[in-house]
């Protein structure tokens, strides 16, 4: 992908984009207390409301679009899902496609005024990173919760963004709460961070490729060898997705 220069166009086409996330935050926040009336369900339906506009006002203001392939993935009991981490936008993205779900974060994040409030009304898996070891009993216990109450468990196992073409650490919670609970891993790969890259005002124009990949299965299997499989089929599909030749790079970072 060769992306166009940075223009005038585009930062202003940006700045509105901002600017309607940041209004539709501050109306969403006015109806937190509201919410602790509903049900866990309820609470999710009208938070995901906030995505939906998100990724529409994206289109509209960046021209920025999405597809998505291998929904049929998705059918089922609820899973641990293994995603592919590049950008801001996945985390709006997977909310479009996945099925109720919850995710996997650092605690810290909790502490985020607005968007830490409204995540804790869906109840999820809070992470204290440098518990060390205890963090992925942590990950764990709470994992299998959720999945006993149909909630679906999202990972970014990288733990963070790295640009197309790079890739972090495969830390092994997800498979080690896959392993334990006997669910399958679904892996999603796609092309986010040439459109909306790590740390940048600008989005780019464009149509961002997410791919669904088939379960993984867990039962009787150690948790390195389901990670492994998982990080070959991510990065491939990644690869491929972001149009990179070249091998995947050696893991960098712990």
């Amino acid at each position: 992908m060769t992306r166009p220069q940075p223009s005038l166009l585009l930062y202003l086409r940006a700045t509105l984009f901002w600017a309607g996330f940041a209004g539709s935050t501050v109306v969403f926040a006015c109806f937190f207390p509201l919410l602790t009336l509903l049900d866990w369900h309820g609470r999710f339906r009208v938070l995901s409301r906030w995505t939906h506009f998100n990724v529409w006002w994206l289109k509209v203001t960046c021209g920025l679009g999405f597809e998505v392939t291998g929904t049929e993935h998705l059918a089922g009991e609820a899973k641990v899902l293994l995603c592919k981490h590049q950008s801001t936008w996945e985390t709006l993205g997977l909310q479009r496609v996945i099925p109720p779900q919850v995710w996997v974060l650092k605690k810290e994040l909790m502490r985020i005024p607005l968007f830490g409030w409204g995540m804790s009304l869906v109840d999820p898996i809070a992470v204290d990173r440098s518990a060390g070891r205890k963090a992925i009993s942590q990950l764990v216990k709470q994992g299998l919760d959720r999945l006993q109450r149909g909630l679906w468990v999202v990972i970014f196992p990288e733990g963070t963004r790295t640009a197309p073409g790079e890739r972090g650490r495969y830390k092994l919670g997800g498979a080690v709460l896959a392993a334990r609970s006997g669910r399958p891993v679904i892996p999603v790969a796609h092309n986010a961070g040439l459109y909306w890259p790590k740390g940048s005002f600008i989005k780019y124009p464009g149509t961002i490729r997410m791919e669904i990949g088939p379960p993984i299965p867990t039962q009787g299997r150690k948790a390195d060898e389901i990670m492994a499989d998982a990080e070959a089929w991510i990065e491939t599909r990644t690869h491929v997705l972001c149009g990179i030749p070249e091998s995947p790079q050696t893991p960098t970072g712990s």
